[in-house]
Protein backbone atom coordinates (compact mmCIF):
# COMPACT_ATOMS: atom_id res chain seq x y z
CA UNK A 1 0.00 0.00 0.00
CA UNK A 2 1.22 3.42 -1.08
CA UNK A 3 2.17 5.87 1.59
CA UNK A 4 -0.52 8.39 0.41
CA UNK A 5 -2.97 5.31 1.26
CA UNK A 6 -1.81 4.90 4.17
CA UNK A 7 -2.09 8.97 4.84
CA UNK A 8 -5.42 8.86 3.86
CA UNK A 9 -6.51 6.11 6.15
CA UNK A 10 -5.21 8.11 9.07
CA UNK A 11 -7.05 11.10 7.83
CA UNK A 12 -10.31 9.09 8.22
CA UNK A 13 -9.39 7.49 11.44
CA UNK A 14 -8.35 10.95 12.83
CA UNK A 15 -11.91 12.52 11.04
CA UNK A 16 -13.53 9.28 13.11
CA UNK A 17 -11.91 10.06 16.30
CA UNK A 18 -13.58 13.70 17.09
CA UNK A 19 -16.79 11.82 16.39
CA UNK A 20 -16.46 9.52 19.70
CA UNK A 21 -14.99 10.06 23.47
CA UNK A 22 -11.76 8.67 24.05
CA UNK A 23 -13.05 5.68 25.74
CA UNK A 24 -14.66 4.28 22.94
CA UNK A 25 -11.96 5.15 20.29
CA UNK A 26 -10.19 1.06 20.95
CA UNK A 27 -13.78 -0.40 20.09
CA UNK A 28 -13.80 2.10 17.14
CA UNK A 29 -10.60 1.59 15.79
CA UNK A 30 -11.74 -2.58 15.34
CA UNK A 31 -14.89 -1.66 14.24
CA UNK A 32 -13.41 0.25 11.52
CA UNK A 33 -10.86 -2.37 9.95
CA UNK A 34 -13.87 -4.47 9.95
CA UNK A 35 -16.70 -2.23 8.50
CA UNK A 36 -17.36 -3.34 4.53
CA UNK A 37 -15.04 -0.99 2.32
CA UNK A 38 -15.94 1.17 -0.16
CA UNK A 39 -14.67 1.36 -3.10
CA UNK A 40 -14.49 4.65 -5.16
CA UNK A 41 -13.75 3.42 -8.07
CA UNK A 42 -16.73 0.55 -8.69
CA UNK A 43 -16.62 0.34 -12.47
CA UNK A 44 -13.24 -1.89 -12.00
CA UNK A 45 -14.38 -3.42 -8.69
CA UNK A 46 -15.58 -7.22 -9.38
CA UNK A 47 -18.49 -8.03 -7.29
CA UNK A 48 -16.60 -10.54 -4.96
CA UNK A 49 -14.40 -7.15 -3.99
CA UNK A 50 -17.21 -4.14 -3.92
CA UNK A 51 -18.05 -5.33 -0.01
CA UNK A 52 -14.73 -6.72 1.28
CA UNK A 53 -13.13 -5.10 4.63
CA UNK A 54 -10.02 -2.75 5.35
CA UNK A 55 -8.85 -5.75 6.99
CA UNK A 56 -9.11 -8.21 3.93
CA UNK A 57 -7.62 -5.39 1.70
CA UNK A 58 -5.23 -4.05 4.27
CA UNK A 59 -2.11 -5.93 5.27
CA UNK A 60 -1.28 -6.45 8.53
CA UNK A 61 2.03 -4.28 8.31
CA UNK A 62 0.45 -1.52 6.69
CA UNK A 63 -2.72 -2.04 9.54
CA UNK A 64 0.31 -1.53 12.00
CA UNK A 65 1.96 1.42 10.57
CA UNK A 66 -1.15 3.59 10.24
CA UNK A 67 -2.90 2.60 13.85
CA UNK A 68 0.73 3.68 15.53
CA UNK A 69 0.99 6.69 13.80
CA UNK A 70 -3.27 7.55 14.71
CA UNK A 71 -2.20 6.41 17.78
CA UNK A 72 1.05 8.53 18.11
CA UNK A 73 -1.19 11.52 17.03
CA UNK A 74 -3.90 11.03 19.05
CA UNK A 75 -1.43 10.98 22.21
CA UNK A 76 0.24 14.23 20.92
CA UNK A 77 -3.12 15.84 20.14
CA UNK A 78 -3.00 18.58 22.59
CA UNK A 79 0.40 19.56 21.44
CA UNK A 80 -0.62 19.73 18.11
CA UNK A 81 -3.77 21.69 18.51
CA UNK A 82 -1.73 24.56 20.46
CA UNK A 83 0.73 24.73 17.61
CA UNK A 84 -2.42 25.10 14.96
CA UNK A 85 -3.81 28.05 17.23
CA UNK A 86 -0.48 29.62 17.60
CA UNK A 87 0.17 29.46 14.30
CA UNK A 88 -2.98 30.69 13.76
CA UNK A 89 -3.30 33.47 16.16
CA UNK A 90 0.66 34.82 15.06
CA UNK A 91 -1.01 35.02 11.14
CA UNK A 92 -3.72 37.39 12.63
CA UNK A 93 -1.20 39.59 14.21
CA UNK A 94 0.88 39.90 11.55
CA UNK A 95 -1.86 40.77 9.21
CA UNK A 96 -3.22 43.51 11.56
CA UNK A 97 0.24 44.89 11.58
CA UNK A 98 0.38 44.84 7.63
CA UNK A 99 -3.67 46.25 7.76
CA UNK A 100 -2.14 49.27 9.65
CA UNK A 101 0.57 50.24 7.13
CA UNK A 102 -1.57 52.51 4.30
CA UNK A 103 -1.92 51.65 0.45
CA UNK A 104 -0.14 53.57 -2.27
CA UNK A 105 -2.96 53.19 -4.55
CA UNK A 106 -6.40 51.94 -4.59
CA UNK A 107 -6.02 49.37 -6.89
CA UNK A 108 -3.00 47.63 -4.87
CA UNK A 109 -5.68 48.09 -1.96
CA UNK A 110 -8.27 46.07 -3.66
CA UNK A 111 -5.97 43.31 -4.93
CA UNK A 112 -4.90 42.84 -1.07
CA UNK A 113 -8.21 42.88 0.41
CA UNK A 114 -9.67 40.24 -2.08
CA UNK A 115 -6.05 37.83 -1.09
CA UNK A 116 -6.73 38.17 2.76
CA UNK A 117 -10.40 37.07 2.36
CA UNK A 118 -9.16 33.60 1.08
CA UNK A 119 -6.38 33.19 3.96
CA UNK A 120 -7.05 32.27 7.49
CA UNK A 121 -7.40 34.86 10.15
CA UNK A 122 -6.85 33.77 13.82
CA UNK A 123 -8.85 30.15 13.48
CA UNK A 124 -9.60 29.22 16.65
CA UNK A 125 -9.71 25.10 16.66
CA UNK A 126 -13.33 24.94 17.49
CA UNK A 127 -14.07 27.04 14.25
CA UNK A 128 -12.04 25.27 11.80
CA UNK A 129 -14.28 22.15 9.70
CA UNK A 130 -13.68 18.71 10.91
CA UNK A 131 -12.53 17.11 8.05
CA UNK A 132 -9.53 20.41 7.80
CA UNK A 133 -9.06 20.32 10.91
CA UNK A 134 -8.45 16.32 10.35
CA UNK A 135 -6.47 17.22 7.68
CA UNK A 136 -4.45 20.12 9.48
CA UNK A 137 -3.55 17.76 12.86
CA UNK A 138 -2.14 14.77 10.41
CA UNK A 139 0.40 17.32 8.44
CA UNK A 140 1.11 19.25 11.47
CA UNK A 141 2.24 16.18 12.96
CA UNK A 142 4.18 14.77 10.27
CA UNK A 143 5.97 18.60 9.75
CA UNK A 144 6.57 18.47 13.64
CA UNK A 145 6.95 14.86 14.41
CA UNK A 146 7.75 12.53 11.35
CA UNK A 147 11.49 13.02 10.49
CA UNK A 148 10.75 10.50 7.46
CA UNK A 149 8.02 12.76 5.83
CA UNK A 150 9.95 16.56 4.25
CA UNK A 151 7.78 19.63 4.98
CA UNK A 152 6.82 20.30 1.46
CA UNK A 153 5.19 17.29 0.75
CA UNK A 154 3.43 16.70 4.01
CA UNK A 155 1.92 19.87 3.05
CA UNK A 156 1.61 19.06 -0.54
CA UNK A 157 -0.10 15.75 0.63
CA UNK A 158 -2.38 17.96 2.80
CA UNK A 159 -3.89 20.31 0.42
CA UNK A 160 -4.08 17.16 -2.43
CA UNK A 161 -6.88 15.74 0.55
CA UNK A 162 -8.30 18.79 0.99
CA UNK A 163 -9.20 19.05 -2.25
CA UNK A 164 -10.48 15.38 -2.33
CA UNK A 165 -12.45 15.33 0.96
CA UNK A 166 -13.41 19.01 1.98
CA UNK A 167 -15.26 21.65 0.71
CA UNK A 168 -14.76 23.77 -2.44
CA UNK A 169 -11.68 25.82 -1.72
CA UNK A 170 -10.63 24.19 1.61
CA UNK A 171 -7.53 23.38 0.00
CA UNK A 172 -6.66 27.50 0.35
CA UNK A 173 -7.57 27.63 4.31
CA UNK A 174 -5.47 24.12 4.51
CA UNK A 175 -2.49 25.70 3.08
CA UNK A 176 -2.76 29.10 4.18
CA UNK A 177 -2.44 27.50 7.71
CA UNK A 178 0.13 24.97 6.70
CA UNK A 179 2.20 27.16 4.74
CA UNK A 180 3.34 29.17 8.12
CA UNK A 181 4.77 25.47 9.43
CA UNK A 182 7.43 25.91 6.61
Amino acid sequence: MSRKSERELTFKLLFMSQFYEKKELSDELLLYFDAPFPFEDKENVSEDEEMRSLKESVDDETRQRVVAKYVDILDKLDEIDKKISEVSIKGRESDKEKDSGKEKNSKESEKNSKKKKKEPRGWSIDRIGKVELSIIRLAVYEILYDDSIPTAVAINEAVEMAKKFGPQDSHIFVNGILARFA
